[in-house]
């Protein structure tokens, strides 16, 4: 296979810097709706912007409208709410966010606080929206994956497989999903089943990142071990 070596330069003018936030920048995520760009950040807060039509040189004289996000009460920011990762539902209506305080919070498309959500006790450092929008799926330190109802905002289920941090977590369809671990393994779980289905330990390092493939057949990972994997999942019957 052909590896293309050539390099492009992008222009400045070709960019537009959004500046705002304080400290580094964890996490972004375009809805799906629209021209709305959430990111997340080390000083506690998550803002979502408004990106204007139009080429990006053409943005630097029409400023993006900004909503900022506190997850903090009061004007001193705290470290143990630094915003670590996010993620948009299907319509684009609301916004998850997980943060170091180990809560993971809902918010409208106009940064209203909807609901926050209490049960993991440590920082989140991924949650995902299923495909039909009735679950939202968080993975945390705490060692543990939750798996939340959206329509009462419930625990549904805990799941407690994994001997170190939740690093990341992805939806296989709307009832299944798989979840990594610095304990270098990934599972793949079920709603209402109490053990995992399926068990992936070729790893031999920490799993810091898994993505399915459109069709929920294959599932990738990449690792400390300096090797990323496919792995079949053919074998699972959904």
């Amino acid at each position: 296979m052909d590896v293309s070596t050539t390099s492009h330069e992008i222009f400045s003018a070709d960019v537009t810097v959004l500046e705002g936030h304080s400290s580094e920048v964890f996490a972004c995520a375009w809805s799906p709706a629209g021209s709305l760009l959430a990111s997340g950040s080390g000083d506690s807060t998550a803002r979502i912007w408004t990106i204007p039509d139009g080429p990006c040189g053409s943005i630097q004289s029409s400023p993006a409208s900004v909503h900022v996000l506190k997850h903090f009460k009061g004007r001193t920011n705290e470290k143990s709410k630094d915003v670590t990762t996010l993620d948009w539902n299907g319509e684009g209506t609301l916004l998850a966010t997980g943060s170091y305080d180990g809560q993971a919070r809902i918010w409208s498309r106009d940064g209203e606080l909807k609901q926050t959500l209490f049960k993991h006790k440590g920082p989140i450092f991924s949650l995902k929206w299923n495909r039909k929008g009735d679950f939202l799926l968080s993975g945390s330190v705490d060692k543990t994956a939750i798996v939340w109802d959206t329509k009462t905002w419930e625990c549904k289920q805990q799941f407690e497989f994994h001997s170190a941090p939740t690093l990341d977590v992805d939806w296989r369809n709307n009832n299944s999903f798989a979840t990594c671990s610095t304990d270098n393994m990934i599972y793949v779980c079920k709603i209402g089943d109490p053990r995992p289905v399926k068990t992936f330990s070729g790893h031999q390092s920490e799993v810091n990142a898994i993505k399915w493939d459109p069709t929920g057949s294959l599932l990738a990972s990449c690792s400390d071990d300096w090797t990323a994997k496919v792995s079949s999942c053919f074998l699972y019957s959904s």
